[in-house]
């Protein structure tokens, strides 16, 4: 009678130790491939100049093979006056490199760090890219920067005339370049604004999928003042000097905010407002150097315009909307503004009383101050640019009175 229970333990104890070695062992395989995911994830989005050398000999083998194109792929592949310096950036394809050209320094950019990642490079035969006509090919660009931007552009706006184009042996490597640069929201966004914008980068020229713009030095959010004055100014020796700077930059911010809501054909939404996404000129003109989250307001309102359940579904990093709790659907339109956002998360570091200390006292610090304040809070509803300029400008008087 004894041994029953015994024989009974045996087994209880063989299949709990089976459990916990199998127990072990998936444990053991889920720590593994989370480890080689993460391991993956991590070191293929590696910003390394091995990689970056790799990728630009991968453009310049399309560019001999005549796949692609542009005027700086002789520079680039050829002659060697274009020369790699370092990379800046590298994420899900997304590639950012700093070069040398002419003496001065530029970015390389591309979304694609290879032209088989874009759709140009199946885009047509060589029989129906001959067989297309002008208006036929002006279509497919409108279509194709309607879809990528939203908008709906004259026929003359992007589309250089091809005809002459077409006898070329190039034709081919010409079109499928542009058409993988026309895939970028970013470098079509810089290639409408400059003409009308110099709160924008320059493009400076192409090759393949990759375009080059000017170069100039970031902001950084770690630090107190954002932006390294010295470098566009000089030293700072005075806190009045380094305040009126301050203030110039502010009102350059004003003016980029005026021009993207008032001076285009839509208004333009900033959706990801940072430090690192601006830059400055030696004039203190701010210029916007990474466009990939700005959106005009008709493809802004399709991101907008999901569905929800709360409030929270309807934020799209900087841009958010509110959640019609009986149709369950996001507003189309934005409730926030670019400026609130800059308010927020630029002039808030700057206009405090730390950094207006007595140093660089002057009249109008406080309601300075409390203005930003109010316009970091404010909403569509409210109109704090008129007040914000105002104060901004007469804030510079005071300054100039002071050191005269």
């Amino acid at each position: 009678m004894r041994i029953l229970p015994l024989k009974w333990l045996r087994i209880r104890i063989l299949r709990r130790n089976t459990l916990l070695f199998l127990l072990f062992w998936l444990s053991l395989w889920i720590l593994i491939n989370t480890f080689l995911f993460v391991h993956k994830s991590f070191f293929s989005d590696r910003c390394t100049d091995e990689e970056s050398q790799k990728i630009l000999a991968r453009l310049c083998y399309d560019y001999t093979d005549g796949a692609v194109a542009g005027n700086l792929c002789e520079d680039i592949c050829v002659t060697r006056k274009l020369v790699y310096k370092h990379c800046l950036y590298y994420h899900k394809g997304k590639k950012v490199m700093q070069a040398e050209w002419q003496g001065s320094s530029i970015i390389l950019k591309s979304k694609n760090y290879a032209l088989s990642k874009s759709e140009s490079h199946a885009f047509l035969d060589e029989s129906e890219i001959q067989t297309l006509s002008d208006t036929e090919l002006l279509v497919m660009v409108a279509v194709e920067v309607k879809n990528v931007l939203g908008l709906d552009l004259p026929n003359n706006t992007m589309m250089p005339v091809w005809n002459e184009k077409r006898k070329s042996l190039h034709w081919k490597a010409e079109l499928t370049s542009m058409w993988s640069l026309f895939e970028q929201e970013e470098y079509l966004l810089f290639n409408l604004l400059q003409d009308f914008s110099k709160h924008v980068l320059q493009v400076i020229g192409t090759c393949g999928q990759f375009y080059a713009v000017e170069f100039l030095t970031a902001g950084h959010s770690w630090k107190q003042n954002l932006f390294s004055l010295e470098e566009v100014v000089g030293q700072c020796n005075s806190g009045q000097k380094r305040m009126r700077a301050l203030l110039e930059i502010a009102v350059s911010f004003l003016d980029m905010v005026h021009q993207f809501e008032n001076e285009f054909s839509h208004r333009l939404h900033l959706c990801d407002i940072k430090p690192e996404n601006f830059a400055i000129r030696s004039d203190l003109t701010v210029v916007a150097i990474d466009m990939d989250m700005a959106f005009f307001e008709p493809k802004m309102r399709n991101i907008l315009e999901q569905n929800c359940t709360s409030n929270q579904d309807c934020n799209f990093f900087d841009c958010f909307s509110t959640c019609d709790l009986k149709t369950y659907k996001c507003g189309a339109e934005r409730e926030n503004n670019n400026l609130q956002v800059i308010c927020d998360k630029i002039f808030r570091h700057w206009f405090t009383r730390s950094i207006m200390g007595s140093t660089n006292s002057f009249p109008l610090q406080a309601e300075l101050h409390k203005a930003v304040q109010q316009c970091a809070r404010s909403t569509n509803k409210e109109t704090p640019y008129s007040e914000l300029y105002s104060l901004l400008r007469a804030s510079q008087q005071q300054l100039q009175t002071r050191s005269t």
